[in-house]
């Protein structure tokens, strides 16, 4: 039971996580995150539509012996945007390596220094809390603040 939950909820910390990461092509060519993020999305809108289409067409042309095969393709489709939220939320509770932990302290800083409330900095930040200091980044901080890290 335990485990069924822990993948539940990588779900939705995916969820989460895609919802906070900014997307901007300053971070595209640093992280892969926007390519996650723009797959699963398309996956979520497009492959359920797969999905049916493939176990309807062997239906709809009385085909019925490759019917196992459709299933298992629908399968598959479904299973895609599955695995980008599944991705995005393991990604999300990885700790940061050093260097980008580093970074995180030095836009954190940067925001507060500008005057704007933030939850007090993590010892440990991870990469949902790398995600919420560059979306405050972004929003509230001028081009010319911006331009040491981009």
């Amino acid at each position: 039971m335990s485990q069924q939950n822990s993948i539940w909820r990588a779900f939705r910390h995916g969820q989460d996580y895609m919802a906070v990461w900014p997307i901007r092509k300053e971070l595209a060519i640093l992280f892969p995150e926007q390519r996650y993020i723009k797959a699963t999305r398309f996956a979520m809108r497009v492959m359920p539509a797969v999905a049916v289409m493939s176990v309807l067409s062997q239906m709809a042309f009385n085909n019925y012996q490759a019917l196992p095969q459709a299933i298992a393709v629908a399968l598959f489709a479904l299973s895609m945007p599955l695995q980008g939220l599944w991705w995005l939320g393991k990604r999300s509770r990885t700790v940061l390596p050093p260097s980008l932990a580093g970074w995180y302290r030095e836009i954190y800083d940067k925001i507060v220094s500008e005057g704007y409330a933030l939850q007090p900095p993590k010892s440990q930040p991870r990469y949902l809390e790398l995600a919420q200091v560059l979306d405050r980044a972004f929003k509230q901080l001028d081009k010319g603040a911006l331009e040491r890290w981009f």
